[in-house]
């Protein structure tokens, strides 16, 4: 044991010969040499706990230096099958990260069941200190996806986080670069035109809330109040309360912080564009300093000179709590809010010395002080032109010596090569023309007649003779197509592109990164108004079917988002891999499949088919599954779970809640042909399940007859649902509410179950009812049976299914009618942007993904009762 020695103010000697006696979880007995006057005074040393010892604690000790990543996070574990107790503190951190993942709101709430016998709490852990236990243990790509869930799930956001150990200070404007969020503004309320933009780059004021001394108010708590709205209806006002800020009254609350302390949190107040319901007209961004201002200078400064206003809770005399700002550069308006028996709000004035004014009468019930804090905030909201994004910030977060997370050289270097692609991006739609050509009307052009060529689609009354020979012609201009595809040389978008790509694999995942975001907001404005229109149209005037279809080609057009450039990839290596095997530009493409095998491990997504083209190019996801296999090792093996259904049925959105996946949700985007993403088995369950990893595929939304323009639209859409289930060991089909387009969507899906049956593939398969939260259990029953009864009924009037001996729908898939059909309620609870993620959202789909995890694993029982019969045979 080192002891420091050190000046004390004490009323006994200092300590002398120091010895250790009795150690406790926050207290430490000492004894020494007795002083002068010693004799009967005991002598005990209070000690904080060291960074260290709270992550040996929670189990996170090792992952400080060897980083907790997200592809480890995600795996398939025990976790995922059964809700297992959680016995100790070491259970907590995966436990919290496994339900933020799957954006259910009572995440924070986690703690081992010890806490609930062990009266002095010694085995719990204030929930504060496990999220920053987390940042702390977590690299920059799994920090940037626990953010973007903690967004969804309306939780405050780390903006500055301690280190205890080295007294470092980090701001994290890299973790918060993903978060998108959409508000309607007040400008635009009549309108109804909503505005969405990266929240990090939203010009909005800050107000900050910070603490001196003890008080006996809640500060967290208040500020949870002041930020909920108020959902008016005709029978009453109910209040959208949500915990944004989590506070002493929560599970573990209570706990004493240990590691938290000097923790700056944000979140944001966004309006809906109703009156009726919003508290405050214009967004802010709200941050709430955790601690005593007095032990966090570097904070409270930082504070004072981004915020708009600062509101000080303190329970002090006006002479202690002046003297926490003399000398301070203080660019905000700060009010200091006394508590006591009454709450009363002054205003500090700087001219001609620092005093204070009294901004309200004095408020006895915390009701009344919110409603003084909300009047107090619109006034200044009115006038306010202190509006400074997160991102502006970081100039001054660096002038205060705080770090800031994407200062690294890996993060700087991957940007500076993004900037060298996206300064030419002016129009996504001439830029995909000239860069990135081998997608192009050529491709498409291909793929179309290579399937005329194979299905024989147009040959209407023809013998298949005659219509081979109409095809001759065209299979000269196919040849023509190849050889003009095969002449495209490399643009220098994609020398860049590669360039940042094949760098080392941190740098090159900033790179993507930083590539997506950037991309997402070139092409945002653009196709957030088609996607209006086009949704629009779809609720309105679904008979208008050419000026969707144009719309529809829009959206495609002026779409740029990362799979363009990896479709393009895939374009050049399947060209290359014809040249012949010593040229330059073969041995460079080569590889390419390698490093997007790791890619796909590590929770990059792989288009499966191209949506635009309607196509897959073989060679390139061939060779990219076989580099895949190799890394893994040659006799791994998966299992694929795929979801169908139409469109903007939430497909994507049960993906990524399901499993913790990224599949393109915001708005503007549409999943356009198929996608897949790997979640890796954990070692302890890959017996039980029989494979390495689990496939998940996203495919396309269906359209209805009504909707498409061409036989060949539905003959693809057709094809899309068919390759699915093809592929699939479970399907999940989602069913919207609105009834209208349900036919044409179970004809599809009978089409593909019933394509399966002559090759003998029988998947799982469950029916997914979204938005189903107001209708009664009974009906929920009565929709299911009566759909059903529907597929049967198509089967019945088929009669080449009748041919075929097929008579019910179990006869071509695995169906349980009482347990293979969910009702799922909406995903928001409340009115948007300030509604938080739905908790029975999160569990009903929790409990659809242990159902699933059970198919897989009686799947691997059939399998090896197969392998046991077949070797008797």
């Amino acid at each position: 044991n080192v002891f420091v020695s050190n000046d004390y103010l004490a009323v006994v000697p200092p300590p002398r010969h120091l010895t250790k006696g009795h150690t406790g979880a926050t207290a430490m007995s000492l004894e020494w040499t007795k002083g002068d006057n010693m004799d009967g005074i005991p002598h005990q040393f209070l000690v904080k706990p060291s960074l260290r010892e709270v992550l040996s604690k929670i189990g996170l000790e090792e992952q400080h230096d060897s980083k907790l990543t997200l592809s480890t996070v995600l795996e398939i574990n025990q976790n995922d099958t059964a809700e297992n107790k959680l016995e100790t503190a070491k259970s907590l951190p995966i436990a919290f990260l496994k339900r933020l993942m799957m954006l259910n709101t009572n995440a924070r709430s986690v703690k081992c069941v010890s806490c609930d016998v062990d009266t002095d709490k010694s085995n719990a852990i204030n929930p504060l200190d496990l999220i920053t236990a987390l940042f702390l243990c977590s690299d920059s790509f799994l920090q940037q996806h626990i953010v973007l869930k903690m967004a969804l799930c309306q939780f405050a956001i780390p903006l500055l986080v301690p280190n205890s150990e080295t007294k470092e200070l980090t701001m994290m404007l890299w973790s918060m670069r993903e978060i998108v969020r959409t508000y309607r503004p007040p400008q635009q309320a009549f309108l109804k035109l909503n505005c969405e933009e990266r929240i990090v780059n939203s010009d909005s004021p800050l107000v900050s809330f910070v603490r001196l001394g003890r008080t006996g108010l809640s500060k967290s708590l208040t500020l949870n109040k002041l930020l909920c709205n108020t959902e008016h209806n005709l029978l009453s006002n109910t209040e959208q309360y949500h915990d944004t800020f989590y506070h002493r009254n929560m599970v573990c609350g209570d706990i004493p912080r240990r590691i938290s302390d000097g923790l700056v949190e944000i979140s944001w107040y966004l309006p809906c564009g109703d009156r009726n319901i919003d508290k405050f007209t214009e967004p802010m961004a709200v941050a709430n300093l955790r601690g005593d201002i007095r032990f966090f200078d570097k904070q409270f400064s930082f504070l004072c000179q981004t915020s708009a206003a600062v509101y000080i809770f303190h329970n002090e005399s006006e002479t202690n709590y002046l003297k926490c700002l003399e000398g301070k550069d203080v660019k905000a308006n700060v009010i200091f809010i006394s508590s006591g028996k009454t709450f009363t709000l002054k205003m500090l004035m700087k001219e001609p010395h620092l005093k204070t004014i009294d901004v309200s009468q004095k408020k006895k019930t915390d009701a009344e002080l919110i409603k003084a804090l909300q009047e107090s905030i619109s006034k200044m909201l009115e006038k306010c032109r202190n509006k400074v994004s997160v991102a502006n910030q970081a100039d001054q977060a660096r002038w205060c010596g705080i770090l800031v997370d994407e200062d690294g050289d890996d993060c700087q270097s991957a940007w500076k090569n993004v900037k060298k692609i996206t300064k030419h991006v002016t129009n996504t739609s001439e830029f995909k023309d000239k860069q990135l050509p081998c997608q192009g009307h050529i491709w498409k052009r291909l793929s179309q007649l290579e399937t005329e060529c194979w299905r024989m689609w147009k040959a209407g009354n023809q013998k298949t003779e005659d219509y081979h020979k109409s095809l001759k012609a065209k299979e000269d201009e196919l040849d023509e197509l190849k050889r003009k595809q095969q002449r495209f040389e490399m643009t220098a978008s994609m020398i860049s592109f590669l360039q940042g790509v094949v760098t080392s694999e941190v740098q090159s995942y900033y790179f993507l990164k930083w590539l997506e975001t950037e991309l997402d907001d070139l092409s945002r404005h653009q196709l957030s108004s088609l996607q209006d229109q086009y949704k629009d149209l779809l609720q309105k005037s679904l008979q208008k079917t050419e000026k969707i279809a144009e719309i529809d080609k829009q959206i495609s057009a002026y779409s740029l988002r990362l799979e363009h450039f990896f479709r393009e990839c895939g374009q050049l290596y399947e060209c290359a891999s014809y040249m012949p095997q010593y040229s330059c530009r073969r041995k460079n493409m080569e590889q390419l499949p390698a490093l997007y095998a790791q890619m796909l491990l590590d929770g990059f997504p792989l288009e499966l088919v191209d949506g635009d083209a309607v196509s897959i190019p073989m060679k390139w996801i061939t060779d990219v599954l076989h580099k895949l296999h190799y890394i893994m090792h040659s006799n791994s093996k998966l299992k694929i779970i795929t979801v169908i259904g139409p469109e903007n049925s939430g497909k994507s959105t049960l993906l990524n809640t399901m499993f913790g996946v990224r599949f393109a949700v915001s708005k503007g985007t549409c999943t356009r042909g198929a996608f897949i993403q790997l979640i890796n088995v954990n070692k302890d369950m890959r017996e039980e399940l029989g494979c390495d990893c689990i496939m998940i595929i996203d495919t396309e939304g269906l359209k209805p007859h009504l909707m498409v323009q061409d036989d060949f639209s539905h003959e693809h859409d057709k094809d899309v649902a068919s390759l699915a289930v093809a592929l699939s060991d479970t399907t999940i089909v989602t069913v919207s509410r609105d009834n209208s387009t349900e036919k044409d969507i179970l004809e599809m899906l009978l089409n593909a179950f019933t394509r399966l049956k002559d090759v003998g593939k029988k998947p799982f398969c469950h029916f997914v009812h979204t938005n189903m939260s107001d209708m009664p259990i009974v009906e929920r029953k009565k929709r299911s049976k009566d759909m059903v009864e529907q597929l049967n009924e198509m089967i019945r009037k088929d009669a080449k299914m009748k041919k075929a001996n097929i008579t019910r729908i179990t006869d071509v898939m695995k169906f349980d009618p009482d347990t293979c059909n969910w009702c799922i309620p909406p995903v928001w609870h409340g009115t948007p942007p300030m509604a938080p993620f739905s908790v029975d959202y999160s569990e009903t789909v929790y409990a659809l993904k242990k159902r699933l995890i059970g198919d897989l694993a009686k799947l691997c029982e059939l399998y090896e009762l197969m392998r046991k019969c077949m070797k008797l045979m």
